[in-house]
């Protein structure tokens, strides 16, 4: 009796231990850095390219190891009932199989496998990859019959599953990692920014960092050679547009370098440079082009300066290689950079905007949240709103701030002052 009941126990607890290698595997595989895999592949870890495999089906995957792991657990439930009818009378046989299994394959075989495992997947998933390939292999057949017959149940009520990656999903994940990570303290709040700014590029178009077309520095082409060169000497740019007769009438691009060449080519006769051979010509983009690819055309082109236009051929402004660069890492300044005032902290702790100052530059200063969708500009945020063009003095509250309208010129806000967030009663959090 002792013999057999010792073989029972024996073959329950095999069955239970390949149930928990399931378990842990299907936890350790859900919760594998693909990255990371990805990585350990390219060095020539053969683990991590099986691991790679496996997750790149994870349908056909997580389907083998689920059905053997339910395959294990009913064998074993069934073989434990049969064991224990057999040796006590009916009905405490069952109730005792049936307490006891449940409780060795919720601990045994379900929780304490997958605590391991999630605790470290990366590890547990390299570790148990080859297990999990053959069991897939072995389970193959069986789950690709089972898709097929889901797939046609969920065709019949109207769901169309799609086997193809979401871009954008991905992309979500990737930013929904470095904020975890952000808040855990494993990511500095400036990496984070550029991390996030590197995936906002596909999202943003180039009127979202352009310089508007009347802050542009231009030079007027019919002025003399000299008056020219004394221009671009004052200017603190070394790429200036060239416009003849109207300012839209963009007919080059003067850059520094080339006109100190024709100056030192005319032995330092400024009189003699012929401006309009010097002049580079002009690139004009659509103001619609988004960041990512902007910056794709500045590098094929190899160029750092482009003018954007509407869907009339209106200038618009101009968009550099610098304004691109500067959302992925920040203001970039230098020793000709002139101060910019945009933002200025009170000591009530509201901040002073100036209109022009974009919502994306203000989120990033003060870490908030305004949506910056529909408008570039805190003024035009306040515009639409509002509905209208505010009066001077008039106050507004949406998107958890207070918006006051301290200075108006014509039809622009020039300058507002924002409050820290508000909490829900209104106040200052």
């Amino acid at each position: 009796m002792f013999a057999a009941l010792g073989v029972a126990a024996l073959v329950i607890f095999i069955l239970l231990s390949l149930s928990a290698l399931f378990s842990a595997a299907e936890t350790a595989m859900t919760g594998v850095s693909r990255a990371r895999m990805h990585q350990l592949e390219r060095e020539g870890d053969r683990a991590a390219g099986r691991v790679s495999r496996l997750v790149d089906a994870p349908e056909r995957m997580i389907g083998a190891l689920l059905l053997g792991n339910s395959l294990m657990n009913i064998v074993a439930s069934a073989y434990a009932t049969d064991v224990f009818e057999r040796h006590l009378p009916s009905p405490w046989g069952v109730l005792a199989s049936t307490g006891l299994m449940t409780l060795l394959v919720l601990i045994y075989a379900e929780v304490l496998p997958k605590t391991l495992a999630i605790g470290r997947p990366d590890d547990f998933s390299r570790l148990l990859s080859w297990p999990t390939l053959l069991t897939v292999r072995v389970f193959g057949p069986v789950i690709a019959a089972i898709q097929w017959l889901i797939v046609r149940v969920l065709a019949l009520v109207g769901f169309e599953v799609s086997p193809e990656a979401d871009a954008s999903a991905a992309q979500e994940e990737i930013r929904g990692a470095i904020e975890y990570h952000h808040e855990e303290g494993l990511v500095e709040d400036r990496d984070r920014r550029m991390l996030g700014g590197v995936l906002d590029l596909s999202d943003m178009d180039v009127t979202q960092v352009m310089v508007h077309r009347r802050n542009i520095v231009m030079i007027d082409a019919d002025l003399p050679a000299k008056e020219v060169v004394a221009e671009a000497l004052e200017a603190p740019y070394t790429r200036l547009p060239l416009y003849r007769g109207d300012s839209e009438n963009i007919i080059g691009v003067l850059h520094a370098r080339d006109l100190a060449r024709a100056i030192a080519a005319c032995d330092g006769d400024v009189n003699a440079v012929k401006i309009a051979e010097v002049a580079r010509e002009p690139w004009f983009i659509p103001d619609t082009t988004n960041l990512k690819d902007q910056l794709q055309a500045f590098l094929k082109r190899k160029q750092h300066f482009a003018l954007t236009v509407d869907e009339y051929g209106a200038l618009m402004g101009l968009v550099t290689l610098e304004d691109i660069l500067e959302e992925i890492v920040g203001e970039i300044e230098d020793e000709h950079d002139f101060a910019v005032e945009g933002v200025r902290r009170q000591q009530d702790g509201s901040i002073n905007v100036d209109g022009a100052v974009t919502i994306r530059d203000l989120n990033r200063a003060m870490d908030w949240n305004l949506p910056d969708d529909d408008w570039v500009t805190v003024a035009g945020l306040v515009i639409h709103e509002a509905q209208t063009i505010p009066e001077p003095g008039q106050t507004f509250i949406f998107h958890g701030h207070r918006f006051q309208v301290l200075r108006r010129q014509r039809n622009q806000i020039t300058a507002l002052r924002v409050s820290p967030k508000l909490n829900a009663t209104g106040e200052e959090a």
